[in-house]
């Protein structure tokens, strides 16, 4: 089965060639490539529509009010924040064609100084090639695919060199990877009592990274895995597959998918056939889409057995700054949306290395020197807490939270380091 996964990530790299081949004049921007004027434009690119799209929104909504927090100023630079959506209806997400397109036009653009995006790991896999190869920095607000910035047992094959054709890395993300993530799901699965774990993912780069990680996690505390399956999101059906899992003597089920692969139906027969297994999920799923049922969600009664990991934490594990941020995002936009506040680091970040790169907006704004000073981000005190990057751009930044769910919303259990 996992080879399928294979196929799907070499289809991505195939679309990202096609997307350079076709890039502007086909010329490689230079690796110091200065923005002229005192015009900068950041360029985002967010699923707008579909399941996720409310994660898109609220990643925009936080980005923008970081933005409107310094003025839309660095120094003597204008800073504006062009938003483009990376989702089609008719693949209800997050689109390859879209995603290659929206790099290529932040590419073509001569004011762009950086690029905030994308959200989900399938997409940053195609802009990443794009952007890197223009030279152009980029943050990803939510991306925790691990092979996007390191190899090992929990990358495929060729990552994350397949996504660097220059061998220059101008990626960076905010939120923890999928690592942490798995390290978080196997100890909880540990302490429920789990002691046989069935696997499921849908083959996308979200939810097979997840996968993979967790494989390599559960091991290294002993934690059994029954097996590791990728369903078909187009099936009608997945009686044949709740069979096999009774009869892998599996006791607890991960669910590591994206809500647009037909993750309800598949919670719902799943949990049906199976009413004494333990549910998980991955952050993929921490969508109304999939939690709520009058958004379509799965029912009540599955969702109370479900438990699910996601990046934010509570308002009392974040910093001052943190707690002030989610209270202005609540009152703005009336509620909680657990991207909203990486979107506003995300961008927070990019204004602090442009500032940086810049000399406070006193200096010529060079794409190449923007990159230099994301890597060098040392003890940066955040609304996340305080953190660095390494040389790969993961964020030395360990937790991650984990919810249960009431009455069709995520509700915060507690924070687990991994």
């Amino acid at each position: 089965m996992r080879g399928h996964s294979v196929i799907v990530r070499w289809v991505l790299v195939m679309v990202v060639a096609v997307g350079l081949a076709g890039c502007g004049s086909g010329r490689k921007a230079p690796p110091g490539n200065r923005v002229p004027g005192t015009r900068l434009t950041i360029y985002t690119s967010l699923p707008f529509l579909g399941p996720s799209g409310p994660s898109g929104e609220a990643a925009l909504d936080g980005a923008r009010m970081a933005l409107a927090a310094v003025g839309g100023r660095v120094g003597r630079y204008q800073i504006t924040l062009r938003a483009l959506n990376d989702a089609v209806a008719a693949r209800g997400g997050w689109d390859p064609g879209q995603t290659s397109a929206n790099a290529r036009v932040a590419i073509q653009d001569r004011s762009t100084i950086a690029y905030l995006g994308d959200l989900n790991s399938g997409a940053t896999a195609v802009s990443i090639p794009l952007l890197s190869q223009a030279g152009v920095p980029q943050v990803s607000p939510t991306s925790t695919a691990v092979g996007l910035t390191r190899g090992g047992e929990e990358a495929s094959p060729g990552e994350p060199q397949k996504y660097y054709p220059t061998g220059r890395r101008t990626f960076v993300r905010v939120i923890p990877n999928d690592s942490v993530q798995a390290v978080v799901q196997a100890q909880l699965q540990h302490d429920a009592g789990c002691r046989r774990t069935y696997v499921l993912d849908d083959g996308e780069v979200d939810g097979n990274d997840a996968a993979m990680s967790f494989q390599v996690a559960a091991t290294a505390i002993h934690l059994p895995v029954a097996a590791s399956d990728q369903y078909d999101p187009k099936a009608s059906s997945y009686a044949s597959l709740a069979q096999t899992i009774y009869q892998s003597h599996a006791d607890c089920v991960l669910i590591s998918a994206l809500t647009q692969d037909n993750a309800v139906a598949l919670t719902d027969q799943i949990g049906r056939a199976l009413p004494n297994v333990k549910l998980f999920a991955t952050a993929g799923l921490a969508e109304p889409a999939f939690l709520n049922p009058a958004q379509g969600g799965v029912a009540p009664a599955l969702a109370a057995r479900m438990v699910v990991t996601v990046a934010t934490l509570s308002n009392d594990d974040y910093p001052p700054s943190g707690r002030r941020f989610l209270a202005a995002f609540a009152r703005r936009f009336g509620g909680w949306q657990p991207d909203a506040i990486f979107g506003y680091e995300a961008m927070g970040l990019l204004l602090d290395a442009i500032s940086r790169a810049t000399a406070h907006g006193t200096r010529p704004a060079v794409r190449s020197r923007v990159t230099r000073s994301l890597f060098a981000t040392r003890d940066r005190h955040s609304v996340l807490g305080t953190y660095s990057l390494d040389h790969l751009g993961d964020t030395t930044i360990r937790r991650w939270g984990v919810y249960r769910v009431l009455d069709g919303r995520l509700a915060f259990w507690k924070a687990m380091s991994g």
